[in-house]
C-alpha cells in the first residue's frame, strides 16, 4: 500500500474524529469511549498494513 494512501486515511480518520468531538453534542465518557475505539482500530490497521500482525484473520472470535 503506497505511503500516502496510508496518510490520507490517517488525515482523514484525524478529521472526522475532529469534527464528531467538536460539533456533535456528546457526553464526554461516550466521546472518550470513541476516540478509544478509533485510535485501536487505526493502529490495528496500520500494523496489519505494514505486515507486523498478519495472523489477525486466524483469530476466532
Amino acid at each position: 500500500m503506497p505511503v500516502l494512501t496510508i496518510f490520507i486515511v490517517l488525515i482523514v480518520v484525524g478529521v472526522l474524529l475532529w469534527l464528531v468531538n467538536t460539533y456533535v453534542p456528546m457526553d464526554r465518557k461516550i466521546k472518550s469511549i470513541l476516540n478509544i475505539v478509533a485510535v485501536i482500530l487505526v493502529v490495528i490497521w496500520l500494523l496489519k498494513v505494514f505486515g507486523v500482525f498478519d495472523n489477525v484473520a486466524d483469530v476466532k472470535v
